[in-house]
This record gives C-alpha cells, structure tokens and sequence, in this order.
C-alpha cells in the first residue's frame, strides 16, 4: 500500500470529546500518563512506535514493559535504546516469558546491552495503576499476555486504567499481500497469540481502543525511509540499526516496513487521525475478532488518515533538536 488519500472523516461524539480532552491536556501543560506494552524485537514497528511517544510532549511515560517471548531479552533491547537516547530514567519491566518460534530479528543489539535481571512487568503495571488511578494509557502494541496476567491477578486494580489503547484484531480486512490488500479478515498476530487476554480485556469494564489491520497496514516507502535514516540524531540512529537486522535476518520479507504499532501510538496523542467508532467484538479461539450485535466493548478505528499519520510520525521522529516525550520514574 502506498500513501492512502487524507479523505475527510467524521468523527464520533466520543472520539470528538477525547481530541479536545488531548488538546487541552496539552495546552495546560499537563500530559498524559502512559505505560508502553511491547514486544520489541522480532518485526520493526515497535521500534518507530517507541520513537514516537519518547518525541510526544502529550505522553509522560512511566515505563516500558516487554511482552511474549523472550522478555529479558526484549527489555534488555528497551535498555539499549533507551540509553543510546538520553532516556534510561525511564523504569523498564520485563514482562511474563512465553514460548515464541517467530524470529527474534533484533537479537544482536539486544544482546549488545548487559545483562540484568529487569521487575516483573506484570506487577508494574498493576503498581502504576494503583500509584496513579485513572490516569494511566496502556498503550499495547503486543500480545495481551501481560494484561490477561493483570486481569488475573487483580481485576479490581486493572479496572482503574483510564483506558487501553492497543494494536489487534481484523475486523473486515485481512493482512496485505503482493498481490492484494482486501483480503478476508485474519486471526492478526497480537491476539492469536493469547486470545484469552483479548477476551479478559474486551470484558474488563476498561474503555478499550482498537487498531486493528483494516487501519494499520500503513507502508514506510522510499525516499522517505532514507531521508529518516539519513537524520544522523541518536534516535533516527537506533531505528537504522535496528531497521538493518530485521531486514537481514526477516528472510523473504519485504524491506518496506508496516507500521501497524505507529497508529496505536499515535491515536493516543493524536485520534483525529484514526477515527473510531463503537463496536461490539467476539474473540475465538483461533484469535479472530468478528463484529456481533450487541452492546459494544470497543472503540475501533476501521480507516486511518494515512498521508495524515504519515506526515505526523516523521516529522515527530525525524525533527532534529527538542525534547522527546516526558518521562516519569515509576513508584
């Protein structure tokens, strides 16, 4: 897919309600607390979502936990880049380890940090929210096996998220292929992985705000991924990196990344640009979200401004000089 059309899009009254609760949240000066759920590492739009809430002045994020797989190894990946951004203040939790067979991409600069034994993630998202109900995003770019395990261990607590907003799910469009980008819906990766923890948070009572394939599939094309790249700032530079490794080692993949996660990260600073509407969602087994009558436990964007989101993202991330997002050490 190649730059979509900025069409005009309405806005539902909630969503309405929220990009002016952003804007004035912004103009007092007063962000929003965040939370980034991640599974960094294997494809490469964690990375470019990180880079966007580290330069959203709308975000303080109180930390970063590492989802499925290998978490250690992922936070030990959050601490490298972190660091290499003049970032490392913020608290890095390694979330529930799973079994994963899909290719860690990312490894080698994973592997370039020391080892240390990172917090249970589980548990600093549980004590954030406690520290700060009400007020915490949880932004979920990864599957829901961290926020199932919350759900588990402390519904009552995880109901004081002032919401989620995550990437998941495929309501009417599958994922892109060479040949076609409106294939039938798919069981996307993020919640096949753990439909269990779909299922938690869909009935948790927490406002939940879905990105899902119909709005997500999104191309960083050339000549922009080079004028990015050839930046030269400390945070363009890790994305470089981190862009080579999973080019060489993600075999007959494309080298045009999708940044699927970027549209979750920015929704929370920015819903304009990915406008949702209510749904009612059913999760299966196999990790297929279908629309079902019913009252709905979604918010769901199902068409992004993709020349909009476009021209959002690089000029957040690839502006030299100010201050990235603002940061705020955990408790």
């Amino acid at each position: 897919m190649i730059f979509g059309a900025a069409g005009a899009l309405g806005l539902a009254m909630a969503v309405g309600a929220e990009c002016r609760g952003q804007t004035a949240s912004a103009a007092t000066g007063n962000p929003q607390l965040a939370i980034l759920d991640t599974d960094i590492g294997d494809d490469i739009d964690d990375a470019f979502a990180l880079a966007l809430v580290l330069r959203s002045p709308e975000i303080r994020l109180v930390g970063i936990t590492t989802e499925f797989g290998d978490t250690e190894l992922r936070a030990r990946l959050v601490d490298r880049y972190l660091k290499a951004v003049g970032k490392a203040d913020i608290p890095v939790a390694a979330g529930k380890a799973t079994t994963a067979n899909n290719v860690f991409t990312q490894r080698a600069y994973a592997e370039g940090e020391p080892d240390r034994k990172h917090a249970d993630g589980v548990g600093f998202i549980l004590n954030q929210i406690k520290a700060h109900p009400g007020e915490i995003t949880l932004i979920a770019i990864g599957p829901l096996v961290n926020v199932g395990e919350a759900i588990r261990r402390d519904p009552e607590t995880f109901r004081k998220l002032k919401r989620v907003v995550m990437m998941g799910g495929s309501v009417y469009r599958g994922y892109d292929n060479a040949t076609s980008n409106n294939r039938p819906p798919d069981a996307e990766w993020n919640i096949a992985r753990d439909p269990e923890g779909a299922k938690a948070l869909l009935a948790s009572g927490v406002p939940v705000y879905m990105m899902p394939l119909d709005s997500t599939q999104i191309h960083l094309e050339n000549p922009a991924r080079d004028e990015l790249f050839g930046t030269g700032t400390p945070l363009t530079d890790q994305l470089t990196l981190l862009y080579h490794q999973w080019v060489a080692r993600s075999d007959g993949h494309w080298t045009t990344p999708t940044l699927f996660d970027p549209v979750a990260a920015t929704y929370a600073v920015r819903p304009e640009l990915c406008p949702a509407k209510p749904l009612r969602l059913e999760v299966d087994d196999k990790g297929f979200t279908r629309p079902v009558s019913g009252e709905p436990n979604a918010q769901v964007c199902l068409k992004s401004d993709e020349k909009g989101f476009l021209e959002f993202l690089l000029g957040r991330i690839g502006a030299k000089g100010g201050e990235a997002g603002k940061s705020e050490p955990g408790k």
